[in-house]
């Protein structure tokens, strides 16, 4: 045998294929329902691993993580749990789990975290690190339990106690911003400034001297000494907004800040050293600038260390009920009256296309709130402030109201792509290019609708499952793979 598992859970049927999964790989599994029995193999030290639930009839898993890491340090503890939000991937990590898994999880993947911290475990030395303290937050700063999302929050826990350079990819208003303010808040800086520049919304003239400071008479207009953001996030988390907008020289500036550790005033010839972890975020394809010359290749791999991508929200439509509830919770704390919306309202959301991502949901939120005096949000009122948004022109009125047929609102794109055109006409190859860019937001949808269970997806699909796996893999989907 490989090494013995315990497993907890108190449903029978998780149970069982976790059992059944793990015996077929080669280790010994032993099985229970409960914590207590839980807690009585670990202190009679039995075990090698430890795949549990979070909540348990007797006990909750992260009031018994401390414990346990306290008695036996060196435990690797993976965590199953339903309740898929930040804060328990979050938690997860606070108490000390080797990983965190969201149901519903692959075996295959679960069988190979259940490897991989075996071996580690058994690389450790007896004076491995302990557990770090318990802490409580409270509020959510994400809000989703959808696969792309989980995906972010296991990220984002691996990344906390880390200074490692995060590199944010994302469309406008998808909250990147948010993650970076996740990053730092419940990190190992949380105690120091959290400072956020915008590189689209200053002068380009004016970079250098925003981020790094100048000295007096460095420049016309200098009449001072200015610190710059780097000083002022020392010891924290500086955050680069729309690094793509970055000039040229700047961007020189900056490497040499992340080779070397330290940088110059704008008109400074002493060296100051720097403490400051960089998070940059940008909706450009930073490649395709580097191709045209408008960004360095060096900096973009300095940059780049844990790469991270903001999923639109039209990749993430399961979440919409979720993030309806945060944002009717958070404009009634703001003194607006409290809202209810009706269940087609919300269905009618979710078939939106939402070209403003989250930000586009949550100020139809706030206009909903404060513009109707009626307690419940309807489908009409939904489907009128839809209509008359930014984002009308991406879907045809009848679909908000379900009776459109794909052919007509793929007509009604195309007709909307080739008047982009003006006289002339699309390039070559438009037939296997259409067919190509339906395939991704097909499965995404079908995904999103099966939450994540990909048996079910596949079917929906007429697919074979490995097929549908195979295509997820093409398009670089990220999906979470069905199985428990």
């Amino acid at each position: 045998m490989k090494g013995t598992v315990l497993v907890a859970d108190d449903d029978a049927a998780i149970r069982t294929v976790v059992s059944q999964a793990l015996s077929r790989a080669g280790y010994d599994v032993r099985v229970t329902s409960n914590a207590s029995t839980l807690w009585r193999w670990v202190t009679a030290g039995e075990g090698d691993v430890v795949v549990s639930d979070v909540v348990m009839p007797d006990d909750n898993l992260f009031d018994l993580l401390p414990r346990m890491r306290k008695i036996r340090p060196d435990l690797p503890v993976i965590v199953m749990s339903a309740q898929n939000t930040f804060m328990t991937a979050i938690r997860a990590s606070e108490k000390g789990a080797y990983e965190y898994l969201p149901k519903p999880f692959d075996l295959v993947e679960m069988t190979g975290i259940v490897g991989r911290a075996l071996a580690e475990s058994r690389r450790k030395s007896d004076d491995g690190q302990a557990a770090a303290a318990p802490k409580e937050h409270e509020g959510m700063p994400l809000v989703g339990r959808s696969a792309a999302m989980q995906d972010i929050y296991r990220v984002l826990a691996r990344m906390m106690q880390s200074d490692l350079t995060v590199l944010i990819n994302g469309e406008s208003g998808t909250g990147k911003e948010l993650v970076a303010r996740a990053l730092h808040e419940y990190g190992k800086r949380k105690n120091g400034p959290f400072v956020a520049i915008n590189m689209a919304a200053i002068p380009r003239d004016l970079i250098e001297s925003e981020l790094f400071g100048h000295e007096k008479g460095a420049f016309t207009g200098a009449q001072a000494r200015s610190t710059g953001r780097f000083e002022q996030a020392e010891n924290g988390t500086l955050f680069l907004d729309e690094i793509g907008d970055m000039p040229m020289d700047a961007q020189t500036r900056l490497l040499r800040v992340l080779q070397q550790g330290e940088y110059m005033t704008v008109g400074g010839r002493t060296p100051i050293k720097t403490n400051v972890r960089i998070v940059a975020a940008t909706n450009k394809d930073l490649r395709a600038l580097i191709n045209q010359g408008l960004f360095r290749e060096d900096l973009y791999y300095r940059l780049n260390v844990v790469p991270l991508r903001m999923p639109p929200l039209r990749e993430r439509l399961e979440d919409i009920g979720d993030l309806v509830t945060h944002f009717l919770a958070k404009v009634q704390g703001e003194g607006l009256e409290a809202k209810r919306i009706l269940p087609e309202a919300l269905q009618l959301m979710t078939r939106y296309h939402w070209p403003g991502n989250v930000r586009e949901l949550e100020n139809l939120i706030r206009r909903l709130s404060a513009l109707y005096p009626q307690e419940e949000i309807t489908p009409e009122i939904v489907a009128a402030e839809l209509d008359a948004g930014e984002g009308a022109d991406h879907a045809p009125s009848g679909l908000l109201n379900g009776d459109v047929t794909i052919s007509q609102a793929v007509e009604h794109n195309m007709q909307d792509y080739f008047r982009s055109f003006g006289d002339g006409l699309p390039p070559p190859g438009l037939y296997q290019r259409v067919l190509a860019e339906l395939e991704q937001p097909l499965i995404l949808a079908t995904l999103a609708a099966t939450r994540g269970n990909q048996i079910r997806a596949a079917e929906v699909l007429g697919l074979n499952r490995n097929t549908l796996r195979k295509k997820i893999k093409e398009h670089g989907l990220s999906v979470f793979k069905g199985g428990v």
